[in-house]
Order: structure tokens, then C-alpha cells, then sequence
């Protein structure tokens, strides 16, 4: 297994992945899809992408928009992936392995490896508990404790399942016009049921006021952390 971490700079999570693999062809994954931005950027790449949602609002949501050859979406749960063993050429966790109960991670991780073809690979990118963004999202939103059991399953279920594993990281720096902006961003997320009256208080308001540039709007840094699991040892 290779320790060193390599940095990518500035990256979308999509455009990090991106910048190792070929996609055109490949018959991947992605699950824990969210809204399905990276799994249609993976499908304008050339991939069949199937994609996995758990939360019944935005599977359905996913369901209903506009068919695509090529992509489908499909709402389950990590440790029960789709489709048929040793068929996929890739599986992808896109800020999803933290939000898989603790619980269910080692028996996630063994069920994507299973689905994956003997020269396949897991690629996981999660955001780190550094930088400026998180001390904002935390009085409301604290993913302390499950992102670092994220990377704890990595070490645990993942490593010891395949033959290679390559480690990156890369950075983001979400912007914000205004406080309202920011409220509107983490109200919208389907899979996080937040209190308003928790997102809107002094204490993230200051947090937040933090981030403001000479330009008047304001920008956070969210460091990334990706690894890519090579060839399930089966």
C-alpha cells in the first residue's frame, strides 16, 4: 500500500478523479449520488454510470428528471449495491462513505469489492475536518466523528481488500454572495434534515462573517482527501 499523499491543488471532485482515470467506457458506480451532478459529469465522460441514492426525496427527484442514455438511477443503499458481481470498472464514493451508518461501512466496502471486476477500483473522496468550512457547518452540522470513521473504515475494510491503494489530496473554496446563501445551500441538502432556527444563529453568523474577502463576498477553504483502491483481491 502506498502511504504517500500526493496533492492536486485545486480541483472539483469530479476534475481530481478525472485527472487519473479515463472514463470513456467504463461501466462505474457511484454511490450515495445525491442530486447527480458527478454521476452526469462521469456520463459526459464517456461512462455508463449507475447511480445510487438513499434517500427517497432525491431518488425520487433523480428518477424524474430527464432520461439519459447510458445513466440510470436507482435508489438503494451502499450495502446493498446494484447490479451483478465482478461487473463494474469502477465504484465511487463521492462525500458518501461518512454518511453510511458507522455500523454498515465494513459491510458497504465488502459489497461494492464484490461488484467490482478483478482490475477495478474503488475511488473514495472525502472532505477533511481541516480548514475554514467545516468550523462553520459544525455548531449545526458536526461530522467530526463520522468523517473520521470514514477514513477508519478505509484503513480497516478497504486497504485490506485490494492490491494497491494511492492516496490524494486536493483542495475547494466554496463562495457565498451572503449569510442568506449559505442558509439556502445546507436548507437544500435532502439528506440532512437541518433546523433552521440552529443554521441561523449569532454564533454561525460570526463564524461565517469570517470568511469575508475585500470583494464583499465570502470564501472558505475545504481541504479534500481521495483514495483509490486498485484491483479487489476477491
Amino acid at each position: 500500500m502506498n502511504d504517500i499523499m500526493r496533492d492536486l491543488g485545486v480541483k472539483s471532485d469530479f476534475n481530481a478523479i478525472a485527472s487519473l482515470i479515463d472514463f470513456s467506457g467504463r461501466h462505474v458506480l457511484d454511490v450515495g449520488c445525491g442530486p447527480g451532478k458527478v454521476a452526469r459529469e462521469l456520463h459526459g465522460a464517456g461512462a455508463i454510470v449507475v447511480a445510487l441514492e438513499p434517500d427517497p426525496i432525491q431518488a425520487e427527484r433523480n428518477r424524474a428528471a430527464a432520461p439519459l442514455d447510458g445513466l440510470a438511477f436507482v435508489e438503494g443503499r451502499a450495502e446493498h449495491p446494484p447490479g451483478a458481481d465482478a461487473s463494474y470498472d469502477g465504484v465511487l464514493f463521492f462525500r458518501s462513505l461518512h454518511h453510511v451508518p458507522v455500523s454498515a461501512m465494513e459491510p458497504a466496502l465488502a459489497a461494492v469489492a464484490r461488484k467490482m471486476k478483478r482490475d477495478g477500483f474503488l475511488c473514495v473522496i472525502e472532505p477533511s475536518v481541516t480548514g475554514t468550512h467545516f468550523p462553520v457547518m459544525r455548531p449545526f452540522h458536526d461530522e467530526t466523528s463520522v468523517r473520521i470513521a470514514a477514513q477508519r473504515a478505509l484503513d480497516l475494510y478497504a486497504a485490506p481488500r485490494f492490491a494497491r491503494r494511492e492516496r490524494y489530496a486536493f483542495r475547494q473554496f466554496p463562495r457565498y454572495v451572503d449569510f442568506a446563501a449559505f442558509v439556502s445551500r445546507v436548507m437544500g441538502q435532502t439528506f440532512n434534515n437541518h433546523d433552521r432556527e440552529r443554521v441561523e444563529t449569532d454564533e454561525v453568523r460570526k463564524l461565517f462573517e469570517a470568511g469575508r474577502t475585500a470583494a464583499g463576498d465570502f470564501v472558505f477553504e475545504q481541504p479534500m482527501l481521495m483514495d483509490v483502491f486498485w484491483s479487489p483481491a476477491g
